[in-house]
């Protein structure tokens, strides 16, 4: 079991993340934007953060840098649809050369978000 920060700003998305994993047995708490995430990383130790790139206030991105900054070995998947921008595979892109650990285009599926996530605790 790994104790995981799902972040995005879309309430659905948190709670189905959250509920998908929470079946596999890990601990998750959520955070609706990246100062909220911040927060709560230096609160608790997580083994993981699930980070939407595209959020109002503090973004992906810069929540990324300062998470890197202070937890460096804490795993980062950076999510994002590419709403708002170019496309999703650039701020996926901009994510890792930031400090991301792996990233996964939205929408994803199940399968797909397990995949990731268990690849990421085993590493």
């Amino acid at each position: 079991m790994a104790k995981i920060l799902s972040v995005d700003d879309e309430p659905q998305l948190r709670d189905m993340v959250k509920q998908m994993l929470e079946r596999d047995g890990h601990q998750v708490t959520t955070a609706k934007e990246g100062g909220d995430a911040l927060q709560k990383l230096s609160e608790q130790h997580f083994d993981l953060m699930i980070l939407d790139m595209l959020m109002p206030g503090k973004d992906g991105i810069e929540t990324t840098m300062e998470a890197r900054k202070l937890y460096p070995h804490l795993k980062i998947l950076a999510v994002s649809g590419g709403r708002r921008a170019i496309s999703a595979n650039f701020n996926l892109s901009s994510a890792t050369l930031m400090g991301a650990t792996a990233m996964l285009e939205k929408p994803f599926d199940w399968n797909k978000l397990r995949a990731a996530v268990s690849e990421l605790l085993a590493g």
